[in-house]
């Protein structure tokens, strides 16, 4: 089993669970709780929940926010690879969740934000290991370096990289070109529809992915409850349905659930549509919990 290797932000989310449509400027009834998060944290997290080898680089406050994610993480059985930062916090996410389940967040980085190449552990870059590249972090100027950086030890060791495209809004303000620029050193990019969309002009998701495949070799797409579709150079695109979820009580995590499901299948062999449906399965459980991680046992 090929070990990944995922570099990216932590986070302490703070779920607000709304019980009824949000009143704006006045008060809604909500469950407030708060778990581990950062979409690159999340990955790891579900990989490692699904008996996969995975690695965590990250950078925590020196708070007790910061080792209580650190513990986690090593719950999980991650390798978790933290830096303490000596005067930033760990990073907060507020996320609230209307009573349908779409979820807003609200974001303060951190110490995600001052992330470095000096925080990279030389002893993961090694060959047939993978690496996974949150997409926050080549997003922020912060952190940017760092993403940079590990793209650049992969490539020298040898292995196998892939992005995430973060989130519609960031992936926006940042502009669809340096982005792509940034990310192009990956064979396999990770994208819902939306961020397709802001990186191509598509509103199709085929023909985003197709545009795509101009610079990465393999593509996918995640489509919620349409499920997702993959997309390789010269090949035709391979489509998979959701299966069906009884209840959506958080869609926060669902599509870094889907991530962690589809990079080990990927990096077995299987064929596309096998890793697209584990991808499905994962994100399926995480709709049903509250919360971006699979539950702690």
């Amino acid at each position: 089993m090929a070990r990944v290797v995922v570099i990216g932000d932590l986070m302490t989310d703070t779920v607000a669970h709304a019980k009824l449509p949000l009143a704006r400027g006045s008060d809604t009834p909500a469950n407030v709780s708060m778990h581990g998060g950062g979409s690159g944290a999340n990955v790891a997290a579900w990989i490692a929940a699904d008996g996969g080898d995975v690695a965590f680089v990250g950078r925590r406050g020196a708070d007790i926010a910061g080792r209580n994610r650190d513990m986690e993480l090593m719950g999980y059985g991650v390798d978790a690879r933290l830096v303490m930062d000596p005067e930033r916090p760990t990073g907060t996410c507020v996320v609230m969740v209307t009573h349908k389940g779409e979820g807003t967040m609200l974001s303060d980085p951190g110490a995600n934000a001052a992330l470095s190449p000096d925080d990279l552990p030389h002893d993961l870059f090694v060959p047939g290991a993978h690496l996974h590249v949150s997409g926050y972090t080549l997003l922020s100027e912060g952190g940017r370096a760092a993403g940079l950086a590990a793209l650049e030890y992969s490539r020298r060791a040898g292995m196998t990289a892939s992005v995430d495209a973060a989130s519609a809004a960031p992936l926006e303000r940042v502009g669809a070109e340096p982005f792509l620029e940034l990310s192009g050193g990956a064979i396999l990019l990770f994208v819902n529809a939306a961020q397709a969309r802001v990186l191509t002009g598509r509103d199709d998701p085929e023909a985003a992915a197709r545009v795509l495949t101009a610079w990465y070799p393999q593509v996918v797409v995640k489509l919620g409850a349409d499920g997702a579709l993959f997309y390789a150079n010269g090949r035709p695109p391979v489509r998979v349905p959701a299966p069906p979820v009884d209840h959506v009580v958080d869609g926060t995590g669902a599509g870094d659930a889907f991530v962690a499901g589809f990079i080990p299948a990927w990096l077995d062999k299987k064929p596309p549509g096998e890793a697209l449906g584990s991808g499905c399965r994962l994100a399926g459980h995480a709709l049903g919990l509250i919360g971006a991680r699979p539950v702690l046992l």
